[in-house]
């Protein structure tokens, strides 16, 4: 999930992929509409890349948190 993140990030596949639908969809405009979508990929990228397997399972896939 974390190195798909690095190659579609801008357009929010990881958000898709995770289920965040809403957020994908949001980071997709965000990202055609603006370009600043990309740049919420790459906090986003960074942000996971620091986090441990067990840490990323815990916050985003339990926890459901949708954005950073």
């Amino acid at each position: 999930m974390r190195y798909l993140r690095n190659s579609g990030g801008g357009f929010g596949v990881h958000k898709f992929i995770l289920g965040y639908t809403n957020e994908g969809i949001i980071q997709l405009v965000l990202g055609l509409c603006f370009g600043i979508g990309g740049l919420i990929g790459i906090i986003e990228g960074i942000i996971y890349l620091t986090k441990s397997d067990e840490e990323f399972v815990k916050t985003y896939i339990q926890g459901h948190k949708g954005w950073f």
